[in-house]
């Protein structure tokens, strides 16, 4: 999805819109929201309110006034609390915006109003203004390095009316930057707010491509950055490598939660991992779990190179005979034995359809092979 102005040229070189997140179309921004109630209309819901994206995926809820009808991809002028205004882009209208409210636990009285349709005055001055951005920021992180704070300004977001900037930075703990606003409102001339934010949540207003090969999920979809511990790789048995599991924020991946549930789920009908089966022959004890075939791995104490496998089911039983007083005679009488079919399971197939590697390559007529042999001796002899 994209808007027009997103397409290439004739040499097929991407155009671009240059818009940075503020499309027409709205269908090339970011954290774009389907509008599946666009022909309907849910009863006893009246379409006064809005809401708007601003800069790098930022929304707020507003009341319309009477008789402004508005749609997907207006540019509108919209109240501020400490006075000017803003510019933003109209995101949804309709029915949904009252399940998005619902969905985000906005509180509607604190919701403040739409002015009026932005002017093409009042959009060339928000356009210079966020063209300013880049140059602020770059002044801006030179007046912090020769403060010494010990702060990253990772983005800038200007007000509509250019009167104001937002700085967005992080830190490891609390930075006195009295002095840095004093030299930045003396230099750029206009009011400054520094508003200190996460680390995930800077990665979501930069974004980038993360180690799938797709852009961060931060950054396209999700809105709900929620803690990742530790124990979610180790319910999925990952290897505790920390620069596998983190992300370009340098936190775990969000991702590790996706799958997180189903993998609890399944794990419910295993026992625990450091289970021990007492048995005549010695003490056994869990070495590895496969919870996709169900399947466990026990090892006697002292011999721990020889594996025995049981499934989950026959490792339960053999749990509860112990619990029951009774001590079993050996794993091996339980252990499954491996097939011929397992054995010969590394040895792939081209089921996916896949054609070699070598495809593209030139094959030779042996019988031209035998001429030049025939002829290179043929020269080197004269």
């Amino acid at each position: 999805m994209g808007c027009v102005s997103c397409g290439s040229t004739k040499e097929g070189i991407p155009r671009g819109c240059k818009n940075n997140g503020t499309c027409g179309a709205d269908g090339c921004n970011k954290l774009t929201v389907f509008d599946w109630l666009a022909d309907m209309r849910v009863s006893g819901e009246k379409d006064h309110r809005v809401e708007v994206r601003f800069k790098n995926g930022r929304k707020h809820f507003y009341e319309t006034p009477e008789g402004l009808s508005l749609a997907i991809g207006d540019v509108v002028v919209t109240e501020v609390e400490r006075g000017g205004y803003d510019v933003g882009v109209v995101s949804l209208t309709g029915s949904l915006v009252a399940v998005q409210i619902q969905h985000k636990k906005a509180k509607e009285k604190t919701f403040l109003n739409v002015l009026r349709k932005a002017s093409q005055h009042e959009i060339d001055t928000w356009s210079s203004a966020r063209d300013r951005e880049p140059e602020v920021q770059k002044r801006a992180r030179e007046l912090a390095l020769s403060l010494g704070l010990a702060m990253k300004l990772s983005d800038v977001e200007f007000q509509g009316d250019g009167r104001k900037a937002t700085f967005y930075y992080t830190a490891e703990g609390r930075v006195d930057f009295r002095q840095l606003i004093k030299d930045m409102a003396s230099v750029f001339g206009i009011r400054i707010e520094m508003r200190q934010i996460g680390f995930r949540e800077e990665a979501s207003r930069l974004g980038g491509i993360g180690s799938c090969g797709r852009e961060l999920c931060c950054s396209t979809w999700l809105t709900d950055l929620r803690a990742v511990n530790t124990s979610a790789a180790r319910y999925q048995q990952l290897s505790l490598n920390p620069q596998k599991l983190a992300g370009q924020c340098g936190k775990l991946k969000c991702c590790l939660n996706f799958e997180l549930d189903a993998y609890q789920d399944a794990l419910k009908g295993f026992p625990k991992t450091d289970c021990k089966i007492k048995t005549e022959k010695g003490l056994a004890i869990c070495q590895k779990t496969d919870i996709f075939q169900g399947l466990m791995w026990f090892a006697y104490k002292g011999e721990w190179s020889v594996w025995h496998k049981l499934s989950a089911s026959q490792a339960r039983e053999l749990l509860q005979k112990n619990k029951d007083g009774v001590v079993i005679e050996s794993i091996e009488a339980f252990a499954e034995q491996e097939s011929v079919e397992d054995t010969n399971a590394l040895h792939f197939e081209n089921v996916v359809g896949q054609d070699s590697l070598n495809r593209f390559d030139q094959k030779q007529n042996p019988k031209k092979r035998r001429s030049k042999r025939r002829s290179n001796q043929k020269n080197k002899t004269r």
